[in-house]
This record gives structure tokens, C-alpha cells and sequence, in this order.
């Protein structure tokens, strides 16, 4: 993923909810022209032929039909395009989620799939509407870092499957088991997948140096299955397997091969087939079955949608909106479900190739939903006969590329110890044991590292006779520590713990706190439990030089000056002059 800071397009401490549209609105504003749509016609045909096989794939991978994946690109790329805060991303099912729907999928089936993702939609819809957009940023590159590498090795290994063309009857729910099933069935690879598959392969890495004129997932697998059907004519025995040949549908009581040459049809989630065929119905017991799951769904998109938006601001030099992306893929993901949609967030290849194809506003978007529609409606038949050993290498190409192999071996090469130990922490999660937990573990690991952080940029000192800001040296008894460094959870007690290191003879502490800009609850309490010390040893403390976000938060709790205890000083020059006053000897 991009290592890149999240920007924002408003104030972040805002109180009125995010706007939905706003990217659309920002488009409009600055003037929409006919030059302008027929640019985002081009790029959104461009977008929508890299989309079609990859949406069918990605489908595929997690565990449901193809034509789910082409109901997730229509519903949700257009819905979320509309509404969201980015002029050019392009949203839609992206390989990020195969490692946590593919188990969901196995487990609970489509509709407890769909449910999953449902959930996670209303949690997306709340980060956005409490101005969570912004706070990504402080998710650490090594936790991302791990993530997609580990998600990479996962999706890679399940390819292995189709691009040999193996059989086998039951995939095991853990990564090491399979990896185990699949070196087992390896030695009966079939050769004709494997040859499919394998020029498949070639055709993606080559086609780019021969002509970008064509994207390379579209020439690749149009070659791949002409060739899978030149073959199948003129040699006896050889036959691989297809999009048509694995999957089918019910459509006016009888079952077709293939994908439902038809429009997403509205029906609710949980009526849909559950693992044993039977519709799912719905329950609090499944609700609470698929809470942890859809959280892990719903992190990981805002993270991608957000990380995508940023890649698309640093190409055309827009700024998004953060929580209005938010909210619309909320909305998006609320939506997609009742339409046969998968989980969706901001693709950041699709939204690359939009850029590079001349997209101006979010009806590219848009254009690219309404071409897979059309594509559903007059080429299904055609596309049932993808093999799905193209499709493999289709997806070993997309591991390859999200892995970003390089950068996380630079991490682990010159980053700091902890931050390499957390990298494959959330690397190995991943790949033995799931996305759920990764995910878990990985937020807990992000605010770990965040609070030793804050440790680190925290100090306190004990200033001399020989402090800039004083011309004259304090009176005899008086004590100067200055504290740097916000006042945050697990930084404060280092901080406060000054008030107990007082020598004997000193009756006047003060605290220089110009260097604090914020304090948080934790802060607050030990600051409390510190000058109810000072009190009882008959210590006078003096904050001096108090910032606006501190001061707020002692007003709040009630911190005012008490005659002989306490008192806050907005400016140090005030405090100094306190001191003096306070130890001037009476005239006379």
C-alpha cells in the first residue's frame, strides 16, 4: 500500500456531519463540460474492461459466483462514485478481501456473506458520520505493510488450484492444511489447465511492452480462452475448465451454466442460500456469529479506500473529502448486499488506470459500473467460457503487485526492531490464521505503538539557573521542571512523576507546560492525582503557559486556581512573575 498521509479536504474537528457527494459537487462547481463527459466516457470504457474479469475473479476467489463480483462493480462502484468524496477512484471488490471472505463464504455461505457485508457497510457509514477519515493515517506502515503481504502469499496459494487444474473435494478452512492438500494433488496437475494458465501468465507480463493500448487482463484472457477453445476442437483429450463449467444458476425453475445474462435482482440477504443450500434467515446469533468479521471488513476498507483516494490526489492534485468516502462506502456496502453485491472499497489499480485513461469527475465511475452492466446483459454467454486457470494467473499477477515485496523487505531491512517484529506479526496472523484476528491484532498493535511513541516524544526536565526565558534567578525554594510532549496515555505518569522527585526545602513547583499541546483523560487524572500529592506535602503548584486543547480540558474538569495550591498561568512570563510575588518578602 502507499505510504503516503491521508489529506483532508475540511476541518476534522468539524461538527456537522460529512456531505455525500461531495467530490461530485467539487466537479460540477469548477465547471462540467462536454469535453469533460466524453473524457470520462473514454476512461470509464477503459476502467470497465479492466473491471469485468477482475470483479468475475476476485468473486470467484472469495468463495462465490462470478457474477456476484459484476454486482459488486455495478451497484457499489456507481453508488459509492456518486456519493463519495473523491473525484476518480473507482470502487468495487478488490483482492484486500479475499482473505476474510473466502472463510466467511465457506462457513456461512452467500447470504451470511452478504450479511458480513452489510454490517460492515452501517460501520463504515459511522467512521464517516464521526470523522473517523482522518485517524487512518495513524494506522503504522508496518501493520498495512504485513496485511498485504500476508493477504498476497494467501491469494497467490489459492490460485495454485485452478492454474493447475487440481481436484479436490474440500479446501481446508487453514492456510498451512491447505498448502499441505495442494503440494498432496499436486503430481495430478491436468497439463491442458496448466498450459492455459501458464500462457496466460506470459501474455500479462508481456503485453505492456508491446502496446498499452489494450490493457494487458483483457488481451491475456481473450487469448487464453480462444486458445482453451482452439485446442479443445483440435486435440482429442483436451479440455479445461470454465467459468460455465464450475458454476450455474436457477432462473424460471430450470439451472443454466454459466452467468445469469440478467441485471442484479433486488432480494434480501439473509433469504439467500446459507452453507446448506437453505435460505439463511436472520438472527441476532448470526449478527453476533459475524460482528468480528464484518469489523475486519470494515477496516480494511477505509484503509484501501482511503489509501486509494490518496494515491488519486498526489496524480491530479485534488484533495478528497475523508469522511465523505467514508460514509458513501458505508452506503455502498449497505446497498450492494440487497443486490447480490459483495464487499467493496476504492480499487487502487482501477482508480490508477481511470486517472491515466483522462477521468475528470466521479461519472467515469459511473461509466465504468454501466459498462459491466452492459457487459452482463449481452456477453454473459461469452463470458462463461473464461477458463478458470486464466483467471488463476489473472489473480497471481494482482498478489504479485499488492505484496509490494520490495518495500517490505526494506522495512525489515532498516526499520527500527519494533517495527520490523510488528510487520511480521501481522504478516504471519495473516497467512496462518486469518484476516479476523490480523486485523484485531493489528489496531491493538497500531495503539501500541502509538502510545510508545508518545513515551518517546514525552519527557520532563529539571531546568537550571540557566533557563532562556528567565533574567533573573527564581527564589530559594522554588523548583522548575519543564514537560515536553503531549500529556497522552502512556506518557503522562513519566511526566507527572516530577512532582514526586521534590528535594526537602522546596515549597513552590513550577510546571512548564508550553511544550504540551494536548492532553487527553489519562493525562488529566494523573495531573489530578499528582497536585493532590503536591497539596498534602504543602506544595504550591503552577502550570505555566497552558495551550488552548489543555486548558479546555481543565475547564472542563473543573481545574481553576486555589489560593495556596494550584494555580494556571496562560503565558510562563505570568507564572514567573507569580513566583516572585508570591515569595517577595511583606514591606516593611
Amino acid at each position: 500500500m502507499p505510504r503516503t498521509r491521508v489529506q483532508t479536504a475540511e476541518d476534522p474537528h468539524s461538527e456537522s456531519l460529512p456531505v455525500p457527494g461531495a467530490a461530485l459537487r467539487a466537479a460540477f462547481k469548477d465547471g462540467y463540460g462536454l469535453g469533460d463527459l466524453r473524457a470520462d466516457v473514454l476512461a470509464g470504457l477503459v476502467v470497465g474492461i479492466v473491471a469485468l474479469p477482475l470483479s468475475m475473479a476476485l468473486a470467484i476467489a472469495s468463495g462465490v459466483p462470478p457474477q456476484h463480483g459484476l454486482y459488486t462493480a455495478i451497484v457499489a462502484g456507481a453508488l459509492i462514485a456518486l456519493l463519495g468524496g473523491s473525484r476518480v477512484q473507482v470502487s468495487g471488490p478488490t483482492a484486500a478481501f479475499v482473505v476474510v471472505l473466502a472463510p466467511i463464504a465457506a462457513k456461512f455461505g452467500l447470504g451470511g456473506l452478504l450479511v458480513a457485508g452489510m454490517l460492515a457497510g452501517f460501520m463504515l457509514l459511522a467512521m464517516g458520520a464521526l470523522r473517523f477519515g482522518a485517524l487512518i493515517q495513524f494506522i503504522p506502515y508496518p501493520v498495512t505493510c504485513g496485511f498485504t503481504a500476508g493477504i498476497a502469499v494467501v491469494i497467490a496459494t489459492l490460485q495454485v488450484k485452478d492454474l493447475l487444474g487440481l481436484e479436490i473435494a474440500e479446501m481446508p478452512e487453514h492456510f498451512l492444511e491447505k498448502v499441505v492438500v495442494l503440494a498432496q494433488a499436486t503430481p495430478r496437475a491436468r497439463w491442458p489447465d496448466l498450459t492455459i494458465g501458464t500462457l496466460t501468465l506470459i501474455t500479462l507480463l508481456a503485453w505492456s511492452r508491446w502496446t498499452k493500448r489494450v490493457p494487458a487482463a483483457l488481451a491475456a484472457l481473450a487469448i487464453g480462452a480462444a486458445l482453451a477453445a482452439l485446442l479443445t476442437h483440435l486435440v482429442p483429450g483436451f479440455e479445461v475448465a470454465t467459468i460455465r463449467s464450475r458454476f450455474s444458476f436457477t432462473a424460471a425453475g430450470a439451472t443454466h451454466a454459466g452467468i445469469p445474462q440478467m441485471p442484479p435482482m433486488f432480494a434480501l440477504p439473509w433469504m439467500l442460500p446459507g452453507p446448506d443450500g437453505q435460505p439463511l434467515g436472520f438472527s441476532l446469533d448470526l449478527a453476533r456469529d459475524l460482528l468480528l468479521a464484518a469489523f475486519a471488513i470494515a477496516v480494511l476498507g477505509a484503509i484501501e479506500s482511503l489509501l486509494s483516494a490518496v494515491v488519486a490526489d498526489g496524480i491530479t492534485g485534488h484533495r478528497h473529502d475523508p469522511d465523505a468516502e467514508l460514509m458513501a462506502q458505508g452506503i455502498g456496502n449497505i446497498v450492494a448486499p440487497l443486490f447480490g453485491g459483495i464487499a467493496a472499497t476504492g480499487a487502487i489499480a482501477r482508480t490508477a488506470a481511470n486517472i491515466r485513461s483522462g477521468a475528470r469527475s466521479p461519472i467515469a465511475a459511473v461509466i465504468h459500473a454501466l459498462f459491466v452492466l452492459l457487459s452482463v446483459l449481452l456477453l454473459a454467454p461469452l463470458l462463461g467460457h473464461l477458463p478458470m486457470a486464466s483467471l488463476a494467473a489473472l489473480l497471481l499477477i494482482v498478489a504479485w503487485n499488492m505484496s509490494e515485496a520490495k518495500h517490505a523487505l526494506h522495512v525489515l531491512r532498516v526499520a527500527p526492531k519494533s517495527d520490523a517484529a510488528v510487520l511480521l506479526t501481522c504478516f504471519g496472523l495473516t497467512v496462518v490464521f486469518d484476516m479476523v484476528v490480523a486485523v484485531s491484532v493489528g489496531v491493538v498493535l497500531a495503539s501500541i505503538l502509538f502510545m510508545r511513541r508518545m513515551a518517546e516524544v514525552s519527557g520532563v526536565r529539571l531546568v537550571g539557573e540557566g533557563h532562556p526565558d528567565i533574567h533573573a534567578s527564581l527564589p530559594p525554594g522554588v523548583m522548575l521542571y519543564e514537560i515536553n510532549g503531549p500529556m497522552f496515555f502512556g506518557a503522562t505518569h513519566k511526566a507527572m512523576s516530577a512532582l514526586g522527585r521534590v528535594q526537602q526545602g522546596i515549597h513552590t513547583v513550577m510546571l512548564d507546560v508550553r511544550s504540551v499541546p494536548a492532553m487527553d483523560a489519562t493525562g488529566l487524572v494523573n495531573l489530578e492525582s499528582a497536585l493532590d500529592r503536591a497539596r498534602r506535602a504543602g506544595l504550591f503548584v503552577i502550570l505555566a503557559g497552558v495551550q488552548p486543547q489543555p486548558r479546555h480540558v481543565l475547564e472542563r474538569a473543573g481545574l481553576h486556581d486555589e489560593g495556596g495550591h494550584f494555580a494556571i498561568c496562560h503565558t510562563f512570563h505570568e507564572a514567573v512573575q507569580l513566583v516572585r510575588h508570591r515569595t517577595q518578602p511583606p514591606p516593611g
